[in-house]
């Protein structure tokens, strides 16, 4: 028993020693020149920002691998209050308050601390994004300086909260415009968005248009509506090619009459709506545009009267493009169903006649995607007073992505051409310049290997592409000629 004891108090006079010991060595602090810290990087970098609009926050590691405890005298923004960048040092905020520096930081040997930051910066006077920059700097027990340079590009931009436009109203503008809420415009107003405008939509935000909005793009400067995320989300992923980041372009029943011409739209959350109208007068031209990269529907037209001409409409979680009922002309359009986010995704084009199909011309396109069959067609058989609704659609030298279930001499499908799924060294995504999912890169102009490349009707087919192009005396369905390289 008094064996026992004596072990236990030798082994209590032991783990006390390696304690005072321990807490020795870790208050042990030095001033030597030569005892540095170590950081996690040298230098910040968070992205370009629109002025005023504060950034995502960036954090970094300091770690002291020397030997001996380090102080830090203090850990200051080396321009003060002149730039907008925002730290936290180890839990203590750098702000007004503390002359934008904190006193008195230790960092134990082995011991590390995070460093947190921000920015918002002031207006730029300027168009162009300009340079951004500031040093953190740690001075030392022992007066060594060592600096971690912040730094980040910032954008001057206009800036719209939640706008309703009661009259008739141009946008126009070289800088970015800003859109925080809903762009409205009003029963009887008409928004046209002149050449060159860039809109970027916050999450929440989107154009909802009771009266008429006109886009009005050129080949050389189109109009595009986007997010305003223009940082990163990964180093070789910028948000601007996640979808879902605003809410896209709502077309209200009492709205007639509206064109989008050479206009690039994407990643939105679903790209076009149009709510059901009277079929009989024009609800829609969507003519050189490109609906890309949508969270939902890429265009959705319930009983309207619609053209679409022209366009690229591709990788979207439910259909690229969607249509119940109404009266529809398409030409020279791809539809291209390579949405990377979720095997569910919808079909390239979907049509039915929950409303009256009164009319489905598709002419001189391309309907492809990963899926064998990305072409669907729903007949719902409802009668209404005792008659079946109206079911009437052509398509016409197109290339499909479909199983062919039709003979050639079909009043619904002529000259055209069902994409094989067993040859995968043409089809799908072999049609186009660049499928990278690995980055979510796409250029749907079409490859020398494309089936599509004169397929069109010389007869129907538009005179220039969604680029303005030349169409050759052999046309190629879809949005894109071929050129040669």
């Amino acid at each position: 028993m008094k064996i026992h004891k004596l072990l236990f108090w030798l082994l209590i006079a032991l783990m006390t020693q390696t304690l005072i010991t321990a807490c020795t060595d870790d208050d042990s602090f030095s001033a030597s020149s030569s005892n540095l810290l170590t950081f996690e990087t040298d230098t910040v970098k968070l992205d370009t920002t629109f002025s005023k609009v504060p950034t995502a926050t960036k954090s970094f590691w300091v770690y002291n691998h020397s030997g001996d405890g380090i102080r830090c005298l203090n850990v200051r923004l080396e321009n003060g209050n002149q730039t907008g960048f925002r730290v936290n040092v180890d839990g203590v905020y750098l702000g007004q308050a503390s002359g934008y520096q904190v006193q008195d930081v230790e960092i134990r040997k082995n011991d590390s601390i995070r460093v947190f930051v921000e920015l918002t910066s002031v207006m730029q006077q300027t168009d162009k994004p300009q340079k951004v920059e500031d040093n953190l700097v740690f001075t030392l027990e022992s007066g060594v300086q060592q600096k971690v340079n912040l730094n980040a590009f910032s954008w001057d931009a206009e800036f719209l909260q939640d706008v309703v436009v009661h009259g008739d109203s141009t946008i126009q503008s070289t800088k970015p415009i800003a859109v925080y809420g809903n762009l409205t415009v009003d029963t009887l107003a008409t928004l046209t968005i002149g050449e060159g405008t860039t809109l970027y939509f916050h999450n929440n935000a989107g154009i909802n248009v009771y009266g008429r909005l006109l886009c009005k793009g050129t080949a050389e400067n189109n109009v595009v509506l986007r997010g305003d995320r223009i940082d990163r989300m990964f180093d070789y992923l910028p948000y601007d090619r996640v979808s879902g980041q605003w809410q896209g372009i709502h077309i209200y029943g009492s709205s007639y009459d509206n064109l989008i011409e050479y206009t690039d739209i994407h990643s939105p959350y679903s790209g076009i709506e149009c709510d059901s109208a009277d079929v009989t007068k024009m609800k829609l031209r969507l003519v050189n545009s490109t609906i890309h990269n949508c969270q939902g529907f890429g265009f959705e037209g319930r009983n309207c009267k619609l053209e679409i001409l022209n366009c690229q409409i591709s990788n979207t979680l439910a259909n690229c493009a969607s249509f119940v009922g109404g009266d529809i002309l398409i030409n020279n359009s791809t539809f291209a169903q390579f949405y990377p986010f979720d095997g569910e995704r919808g079909p390239a084009l979907y049509f039915d006649n929950y409303y009256p199909l009164k009319n489905l011309t598709c002419l001189n396109s391309l309907i492809t995607g990963y899926a064998d069959d990305v072409l669907m067609g729903s007949n719902r058989n409802v009668k209404d007073s005792g008659t079946e609704k109206e079911f009437n659609y052509l398509f016409d030298h197109c290339v499909i992505r479909t199983p062919k279930v039709v003979t050639d001499d079909s009043i619904y499908f002529k000259n055209v051409i069902y994409e094989d799924v067993e040859d995968t060294t043409r089809g799908s995504w072999k049609h186009f310049v660049k499928i990278d999912t690995d980055n979510l890169v796409y250029d749907f102009r079409l490859d020398s290997i494309s089936t599509a490349i004169g397929k069109a009707d010389p007869k129907t087919a538009l005179p220039t592409d969604r680029n303005a192009l030349p169409r050759d005396e052999e046309p190629d369905a879809g949005a894109y000629e071929y050129v040669k390289k």
